[in-house]
This record gives structure tokens, sequence and C-alpha cells, in this order.
């Protein structure tokens, strides 16, 4: 079986979902209900500042690059909490910023460190 590197929609995909995943995790964490309008209202900050952050690195032409996913994490972050706080008129505060760098930190970097590293376990061994 040939394992290869996911194209960018997919990984665009992987993506969105897991700001999804962080989304509905922290409103979990506060026993906010999971109704998609709840997790909608808390995502689309962060949705919007990945998106962006997509653009700004232009991940499309090396997906799996965490260089470029941990400038994507910080662009994330950066907007997603100033169009919460200007935006949606939200607060936010420096354990929040915290725990949102490490978590999506996880996720946008995690996914593809382990599809690295699947995708070396899987080339042939060169001659």
């Amino acid at each position: 079986m040939r394992t290869s590197v996911p194209s960018w929609p997919v990984a665009l995909g992987i993506d969105l979902v897991a700001v999804v995943v962080f989304a509905v995790l922290g409103r979990a964490a506060h026993n906010e209900a999971l109704t998609p309008g709840g997790i909608a209202q808390t995502a689309w900050p962060f949705l919007a500042g990945l998106l962006i952050g997509w653009l700004v690195v232009r991940l499309w032409k090396e997906p799996l690059r965490v260089g470029r996913a941990l400038v994507l994490l910080v662009v994330t972050v950066v907007l997603g909490n100033l169009l919460r706080v200007f935006v949606a008129q939200d607060s936010t505060h420096w354990t929040f910023i915290t725990v949102t760098v490490l978590v999506l930190a996880a996720l946008l970097a995690g996914w593809r460190l382990l599809a690295l590293l699947l995708l070396r376990g899987r080339r042939p061994a060169s001659a």
C-alpha cells in the first residue's frame, strides 16, 4: 500500500475539522451547549483566522510543512482572538490564549507530524 502526501483540499479539511474540535472541546470544558449554533459561535473567529492563515502562508504548496503550520498557528490564534474580541464582542484572557495555542498546536501540527511519521515509515528503502 502506497501512502502519499494529502492534497491541499484534504489538508485544509483536516485543519478546519481541527478548529471545530477545538471549539467543541472548549465548550464541553465549560459546560456550554454543544449545539451547532453554539459550536459555530465559538469556532467562527478561529476558522476565519485559519483560512486567512492558509492564504498568508500559502499552505496549499506544501501542506505538511510543520514550519508553515506553526506560522499558521500564530495567524489563527492572533486573528481568532482579535475577531473574538472586536467583532464578536466576546472576552478573552491570557489563560484562554494559552490554552488556545496549546490545543491548536497539538491539533494543527500534530496531524502533520503523524502524517510525516507514517510517510517516513512507508517509504521504500533505498539500495
